[in-house]
């Protein structure tokens, strides 16, 4: 499996924080008030991993799964630098090579769904969708859709597009542009009963949105 992360993956920590200071960490553990102890959780791309530590000590059975063996070494340094001993799984695949279908009560994907274009992103929302056993939350945390006054949308959206453009150049990843995740959540048939934002300066920047599937 090709590691796309091996250059970005050891300085993604430190490029989450110049480019957002804590924005992206407060984004992406949101929604995990909504745990309870024992519930089973999936991330969908580790990413810095902070996440899945916070849901691990609030008592959730939590598995993480990335393609990147580069990203899951960071993780697991991680772990040990700061001495973490709550167990978590970690899986080393393709997301869509997963299926463990309806298992979860909570799946998550944090700055994950943006690495693909529009028609793939599709394909691994409604994957990650069914890994969600019914009833369970299913959240995104990710660059929010631009709103407000034209010169607001249009700080928003060249903001963004200085990060698709980095990471296309050195992951290889899609270069697209924001996805507006509520309106397609709904369309797979969730209920989108709570989203947060969060603020670079004064705009916001960042946005994690809750779904829930029918019980």
């Amino acid at each position: 499996m090709r590691d796309k992360y091996k250059f970005v993956g050891p300085i993604y920590d430190w490029l989450s924080a110049f480019y957002s200071g804590k924005s992206i960490h407060h984004c992406k553990v949101a929604m995990l008030d909504k745990l309870r102890p024992g519930d089973r959780v999936l991330f969908a791309g580790v990413g810095h991993g902070r996440d899945a530590v916070h849901a691990a000590r609030l008592g959730a059975d939590v598995t993480v799964v990335d393609l990147s063996a580069t990203m899951l070494k960071k993780f697991q340094a991680n772990l040990d630098r700061e001495g973490v001993t709550v167990r978590i799984r970690q899986v080393h695949s393709d997301i869509m090579l997963v299926e463990e279908f309806e298992q979860y009560d909570m799946v998550v994907a944090n700055f994950f769904l943006n690495v693909f274009d529009q028609d793939m992103m599709l394909r691994v929302l409604a994957h990650l969708i069914r890994q969600g056993r019914p009833g369970a939350h299913i959240v995104v945390g990710d660059f929010s859709f631009p709103t407000g006054n034209v010169a607001t949308r249009v700080v928003k959206t060249l903001y963004w597009y200085g990060a698709v453009g980095f990471f296309w150049l050195f992951a290889g990843n899609a270069f697209h542009s924001i996805y507006n995740y509520p309106e397609w959540m709904r369309k797979f048939g969730l209920q989108v009963s709570e989203q947060k934002h969060y603020r670079l300066l004064l705009l916001d920047c960042y946005w994690s949105v809750l779904g829930r599937k029918p019980a």
